[in-house]
């Protein structure tokens, strides 16, 4: 029987990084995840197609250039399905590709098939084939991610009603969409589509929607896809969804009805964790099928078992994922090694995209901190300007008490790439003093922090060093 320094069940970013950083200690270390699936959600259904469809739905509609040419503006005049899947499975290819290039080069073994645990140091593989593998281990990680939440009302076909996972397999690009679940997934696949001209309707039970992003930059993005022909319902809780063959019909609470060629519910992700027999190791998960850890080792109850990536919950994103799998594995192995920075940031690949990092608004308010805030309009800058942007702001919080820069959000063109910045002047606990010292190129959207930093600076009290000194 095989034995491991380290059984990592699931190969997304939390199980890759902490695969190679095993290797690269020259540990013997086991990647064991399904055929279809290396690399997981997020080069599969997750993070890797959606940002690449969305950069094809953009570049093929000509989204970009319609400020300029107007609405009517295309690349290409009729777009499809194959036209959206075709440059999806290459990207998918080469990530794939590369990762198992990555596992060879770092001598990381893999196994493809079912894993589950039948003992504390002892696994069972099934193989597609039907044969199975027992493996033994010190340590393991659990990195098998999340699953689509699929509740029982909705009568999924795989056809007009899907889920986010069957919706990249589409056949045909449907004329009208329904998207229920103003979630990260809901929003990004509502905006992409109706950049394509797909008359999209977005479904939210609650009277909000992405609640931790700032209630401004909120405002300022609903009005966007509002003018995009998004129609956002808030507080409108389903009654019942009723395939009607071609079409999906949607009854609201408040009396009223949708109907689109396809219907697609988002609403939440499970923990895919109820095939792995935790019960035989003395593990348990939440109502959504997440496990507890130690958020600075990520071991859970179980000393050496270890869970990481979107399977322990928030704030489930493939970045922290990446750095959580690292710090497990090291961990794990006892080694030393760097934690984690405070601040990281957020990033919704929506049209158009938001980004933030550090404490919104509402969080200066309810811990009582002063603060002030600079605001930078992309139509400002002159890159803006060359770029055709008509929206996008760059808003700053800055303490009134220490100066420190304590939040950013940006919503606009390139809002992922921007935030970057502020990341690093939040975790090198830089004040707003540095943005009006610095210099940006020009002409370029990073300017817009040179701006915010002034608008913040201008309406702060003067530090004494820059009082004018009156003449005795």
């Amino acid at each position: 029987m095989a034995h491991y320094d380290l059984i990592i069940i699931g190969s997304g970013p939390a199980g890759r990084a902490a695969a190679i950083q095993a290797g690269k200690l020259k540990r013997k270390v086991l990647v064991v995840d399904r055929k279809d699936r290396l690399g997981g959600v997020s080069v599969h259904t997750g993070t890797i197609p959606s940002k690449t469809l969305r950069e094809t739905v953009l570049n093929l509609s000509g989204y970009r250039e319609r400020s300029f040419y107007g609405r009517s503006y295309r690349v290409k005049d009729n777009i499809d399905a194959g036209d959206l899947k075709a440059r999806l499975h290459m990207t998918l290819d080469h990530e794939v590709d590369v990762l198992e290039h990555q596992f060879n080069r770092n001598h990381v073994d893999t196994l493809l098939g079912m894993a589950k645990f039948v003992g504390p140091n002892e696994i069972e593989v099934a193989t597609e084939a039907g044969d199975t593998s027992r493996i033994t281990g010190d340590k393991f990680l659990i990195a098998t991610g999340t699953k689509t939440y699929r509740p029982d009302y909705v009568p999924f076909n795989g056809r007009t009603v899907v889920d986010s996972d069957e919706f990249l397999e589409m056949s045909e690009i449907p004329r009208s969409l329904v998207v229920v679940g103003a979630g990260v997934i809901g929003v990004e696949y509502a905006t992409m589509f109706s950049a394509l001209d797909v008359t999209v309707t977005l479904i939210e039970p609650r009277d909000s929607f992405l609640d931790f992003i700032d209630s401004a930059l909120i405002s300022d993005f609903t009005h966007q896809i509002k003018e995009n022909g998004v129609d956002l319902r808030l507080g409108s809780a389903i009654t019942q969804i009723e395939d009607a063959g071609k079409h999906v019909e949607v009854s609201l609470e408040n009396g009223r009805h949708v109907r689109a060629d396809m219907l697609l519910f988002a609403a939440g992700r499970m923990g895919a964790t109820d095939k792995l027999g935790l019960e035989v190791v003395g593990l348990k998960t939440d109502h959504r099928g997440r496990l507890e850890v130690d958020r600075k080792s990520y071991q859970t109850k179980v000393p050496h078992i270890y869970a990481a990536g979107d399977v322990i919950g928030h704030p489930s994103l493939a970045s922290t994922s990446l750095q959580q799998g690292r710090v497990a594995g090291c961990h794990a192995l006892d080694t030393p090694t760097l934690g984690e920075s405070p601040w990281f940031p957020y990033g919704i690949y929506s049209v158009p995209e938001i980004s933030t990092c550090g404490m919104s608004e509402e969080e200066m308010q309810e811990r009582e901190i002063p603060y002030e805030i600079g605001v930078a309009r992309f139509r400002e800058t002159s890159r803006g300007q060359i770029m055709g942007l008509e929206h996008g702001m760059l808003k700053m919080l800055v303490s009134l008490k220490t100066r420190r820069v304590l939040g950013v959000q940006i919503v606009g063109e390139g809002a992922t790439e921007l935030i970057h910045i502020a990341q690093a002047v939040l975790n090198l606990k830089g004040t707003v003093d540095y943005f009006v010292k610095n210099t940006f190129n020009y002409p370029t959207l990073a300017e817009a922090y040179k701006i915010a930093g002034l608008d913040a600076f201008n309406r702060m009290p003067i530090p004494d060093e820059f009082k004018v000194k009156k003449k005795p």
